[in-house]
């Protein structure tokens, strides 16, 4: 007798797609939110927040910044801030592309409907990984609103990924 295994989720290639796509719509929301957020931060939360930015600038500019610098390019200021917004999205599609492919094989991954996602997004990138490269300054350099912000941005981040995964089509854990 011949055992014939089949799988009936979407390849991994197919729920990549739907992730990135899912994780660029979810980065447009999570602008929407935060900075719907940032509205009602206070002057002085704004402006201990701006001291706190490495040459004054956003992660995603000193990012472009850093890579401009030791690729050795030769970048405008009209470039570099369009290249910002083309970094911010990648950090939103590329984890995206990841959670679309591990969500329907790994069950944990797709617990509570992409916060837990989220909150890993907001805790890897916001609270550490910008600090260690020093994109950002350290966590306790900005105001607990500043904090509060990115893990609210991030929530609504992972939410509106795993939705848009469900809206795709993509699969869950059986």
């Amino acid at each position: 007798m011949t055992t014939t295994w089949t799988d009936d989720r979407p390849s991994w290639w197919s729920d990549a797609v739907r992730g990135a796509i899912a994780g660029a719509v979810a980065t447009w929301f999570m602008d929407l939110v935060t900075t719907g957020v940032q509205a009602s931060q206070s002057g002085q939360d704004a402006a201990r927040e701006l001291a706190a930015r490495p040459n004054g600038q956003s992660s995603t500019a000193n990012l472009v910044d850093l890579l401009v610098d030791r690729l050795d390019l030769d970048v405008d200021e009209s470039t570099r801030s369009t290249a910002a917004q083309v970094a911010h999205y990648a950090l939103g599609v590329a984890p995206g592309a990841a959670y679309g492919v591990l969500r329907s094989r790994l069950p944990a991954v797709g617990a509570w409907r992409g916060v837990l996602y989220g909150l890993a997004i907001f805790a890897l990138n916001d609270e550490w990984m910008n600090a260690a490269l020093e994109l950002s300054g350290p966590p306790d350099a900005y105001p607990a609103s500043s904090h509060l912000r990115g893990a609210v941005g991030h929530l609504a981040l992972g939410l509106v990924t795993d939705a848009g995964l469900d809206v795709l089509g993509a699969s869950r854990p059986a």
